[in-house]
């Protein structure tokens, strides 16, 4: 589980923007900016949150994690997972726009919206035909009643 967390999130989250930093300018926010730096805190806040509640899910829940190589055993509806299909992905997004935000670089937002357009792509695509392999009928059903991307408003239950 370990292996997974450092590896996948770090790479898209912590060594992928370090090298756009070091090879593109960027300025580090000012406190006094205070809309900037209240919405750097709050990306920050909110995709850390889901970022730690999806993976533990994944861990109790669904007996994996989020690396390919452990994929989680059962489906897993509950938490966030019942307002929308990919949470996990919506705290990397939140926190590519924290740092957006708290570097003020135009090449970290391109490569934010670029990782956004490529798991737009990719998951319908591939992701999602995996997942429809492994739980079947349950995934269509969950599929067909919580969004991929933008949270419904009540929480969905299993008929």
């Amino acid at each position: 589980m370990l292996k997974a967390i450092l590896i996948l999130p770090f790479n898209v989250l912590i060594l992928c923007p370090a090298l756009i930093l070091y090879f593109c300018r960027f300025n580090l926010i000012k406190p006094a900016l205070s809309f900037a730096f209240l919405g750097m805190l709050f990306f920050f806040i909110l995709g850390f949150t889901l970022l730690v509640w999806t993976i533990r899910l994944f861990h109790a829940t669904g007996k994996g994690s989020l690396a390919p190589w452990n994929p989680i055993e059962k489906l897993v509806i509950t938490g966030p997972y019942a307002y929308v299909r990919n949470p996990m992905l919506l705290g990397v997004f939140s926190i590519l726009f924290g740092e957006v935000l708290c570097f003020q670089s135009f090449a970290l937002l391109v490569y934010t919206l670029v990782f956004i357009l490529i798991n737009a792509i990719y998951f319908p695509l591939s992701e999602e035909k995996g997942l429809f392999k492994r739980y079947g009928n349950d995934y269509l059903e969950y599929k067909r009643n919580v969004p991929r991307f933008l949270p419904r408003f009540t929480p969905y239950h299993k008929k």
